[in-house]
């Protein structure tokens, strides 16, 4: 005999929030889905580093799904599909709805540069016998996690002639690689009692490059640092004054894997915020055809502030929006102001290694699905866009009626730190939008940590967004 429930625990029921079933929610067909989905996004983070490579991997992705170059001269019907490059560096694909921008777009926003180290413009040069480069970090990093681990070298030159090299480095098996040295723990005395932030300066993360000489009887100085151009020269043709017109940088020259003897995570370098751009892209290549036009940007210079005419705070996609309104027969202005947004940002994932850097009841956690952060920024809500309770509960909604696992969350205690999104600078549009992307372990290190059910859950919440009929 099933025992009747007592009052309170049935005004309990109704009235009080239960704690998230989480995974235990998914059903196994779910969770396989899941680690499938995955499979993907492992090749999309090993093969999309850098922004410049993000762009050109999404470009073939999205092509084998009918994208085209987008024509702003071109008249486009509902249900073609258009993407369109800024710089190589950023990009935007658009699914155009049945109604255009007429009722104003549905955006999921993400970026795809992550912290790394970035060589300066004249980075070689030869010390003691071995060649180095003198580098400058990229973004939020803790330096020391930098030292002593294989990095490979990516980026782009641009020789006196005006041609394009497009240079990769060490993530081949039979490929050398590149690492930043450290000092042995024998001779660490005085660099242990320092603070954490002191033991690297941004002037130690020199790389290290070569050792031998170039092979020649003649008595010349810097006859490593000659070597190490000889090779460079001999395998892409630049020379050493090219180092000032290029775009290099340093990055962990390993692969995704699988963590865990369930293989139930993936760790691996630049889940920030890639984790959440390849489900937006997902989100597009598989939506249909919406009722609005759907638009998935993937923006560079995130992690350093948005600047710059390839980051959010640029007017490319104001642009083109203004470009798709135009052939809507309706003003720019207006298709910004009754868009919607989903800034898929990643947020930190709570960590019991390190939980008083956390308030337990307002953080997310690895496998309870998407976060939703309705502000970000420090201290008393600074540098951040703060989401209405309106939208909040129209994403709510949406979640809950799509049966997509969600939590809601802050980046750890209050007065701790804190981290800002792109969001504010949809939010300058005058355009509704809420963070919602990935809890992510270890962020901004060199090998980042998260849950594939959780990557999953981004799609479906980006896939369900595109869809919604109201």
């Amino acid at each position: 005999m099933v025992e009747e429930k007592s009052k309170t625990a049935k005004l309990k029921e109704k009235i009080m929030m239960t704690e998230p079933e989480g995974i235990k929610a998914l059903s196994k067909k779910e969770i396989k889905k899941a680690d499938e989905f995955c499979i993907g996004y492992k090749a999309f983070l090993d093969n999309s580093p850098i922004e410049r490579e993000a762009v050109r991997y999404t470009v073939e992705l999205v092509k084998k799904s009918g994208f085209t170059k987008f024509d702003p001269d071109a008249d486009y019907k509902a249900g073609d599909k258009v993407y369109y490059i800024n710089r190589d560096k950023a990009i935007a694909l658009a699914v155009i709805g049945k109604n255009g921008v007429k009722n104003g777009a549905r955006l999921a926003i993400a970026h795809i540069d992550s912290p790394r180290i970035d060589l300066k413009p004249n980075p070689l040069y030869e010390s003691n016998n071995l060649a180095l480069f003198k580098t400058h970090y990229y973004g939020g990093l803790k330096k020391y996690q930098w030292t002593a681990i294989p990095l490979s070298l990516h980026g782009t030159v641009i020789k006196i002639d005006g041609s394009r090299v497009d240079i990769s480095w060490g993530d081949k098996d039979d490929e050398s690689c590149f690492c930043i040295t450290d000092l042995l723990p024998h001779l660490a005395k005085d660099q242990s009692a320092k603070p954490m932030s002191k033991v690297f300066t941004g002037e130690d993360l020199n790389v290290l490059v070569g050792s031998r000489p170039y092979d020649t009887k003649d008595e010349e100085k810097d006859l490593v640092k000659l070597n190490v151009m000889a090779i460079l020269n001999k395998k892409y043709g630049i020379c050493e004054g090219d180092f000032l017109s290029a775009e290099l940088c340093l990055i962990p020259s390993y692969k995704a894997k699988d963590i865990g003897f369930d293989s139930s995570m993936i760790g691996g370098y630049g889940h920030d915020d890639k984790v959440c751009a390849y489900p937006a892209i997902m989100a597009a290549v598989d939506a249909a055809v919406p009722e609005q036009t759907c638009i998935t940007y993937l923006a560079d210079k995130e992690e350093i502030g948005s600047d710059g005419n390839t980051g959010m705070q640029s007017d490319f996609l104001r642009f083109f929006i203004y470009d798709l309104a135009k052939q809507d027969g309706t003003e720019g202005y207006r298709a910004l102001s009754q868009s919607t947004c989903l800034s898929a940002d990643v947020s930190a994932a709570f960590d019991p290694t390190y939980a008083s850097a956390y308030e337990a009841k307002n953080s997310s956690y690895i496998n309870n699905g998407v976060i939703i952060s309705k502000y970000t920024g420090h201290g008393g809500k600074y540098d951040t866009s703060d989401a209405s309770a309106e939208y909040m509960g129209k994403i709510r909604t949406m979640l809950e009626k799509n049966d997509i696992l969600w939590q809601v969350g802050e980046l750890g205690k209050v007065d701790q730190g804190g981290g800002g999104t792109i969001a504010k600078y949809v939010a300058n549009m005058n355009v509704d939008v809420v963070d919602l992307g990935v809890p992510v372990l270890s962020m901004h290190a060199p090998f980042e940590i998260v849950s594939k059910t959780d990557v999953y859950m981004a799609y479906r919440a980006f896939f369900a967004f595109f869809d919604a009929k109201d």
